[in-house]
């Protein structure tokens, strides 16, 4: 397994063993010495960012998939849409999001976003750094997570 993918692998198991409610794990050389967890809930939602309710899953196999996303300061993004729900956080500079109906949302870092589905928009980094985001999302295996608006 590679490194990267140790890396997701222990971050999703911390994830999940948190689900569960836990809020201590044993981090010292000695069983006694714990170190508290920070739990925060960024979002917890059952619409996008712009107010629209989130479609149902769709059926068939679910596929996760995890990115992290670098866009250089000063890009545009390609107007694209998701068929499928996801959601991310910004871990560094700034982003905005513009939807082909005019919606704009404004992100900074720690900022977290629940994507529009199905809704044409494309991102900016109008920064003078390179803007991070890591994405989740609950796909369908064999179906694509994003696709390019057509001009």
């Amino acid at each position: 397994m590679t490194k990267q993918a140790m890396r997701i692998m222990t971050t999703l198991s911390v994830i999940l063993f948190l689900q569960s409610g836990c809020t201590t794990l044993w981090t010292g050389p000695e069983r006694g010495q714990a170190t508290p967890v920070v739990k925060e809930e960024l979002v917890k939602t059952t619409q996008s960012w712009d107010g629209k309710a989130l479609p149902a899953y769709r059926q068939g196999q679910p596929e996760v998939t995890v990115l992290r996303i670098t866009i250089p300061a000063g890009a545009r993004l390609e107007a694209h849409h998701h068929p499928v729900i996801n959601a991310g956080v910004l871990t560094r500079g700034q982003l905005t999001v513009v939807t082909t109906e005019g919606k704009t949302l404004y992100l900074k870092a720690g900022d977290p976003i629940v994507e529009v589905v199905n809704t044409g928009h494309y991102g900016i980094n109008h920064g003078s750094v390179p803007a991070e985001i890591i994405v989740f999302y609950a796909g369908i295996s064999g179906s694509p997570i994003t696709v390019i608006e057509k001009r």
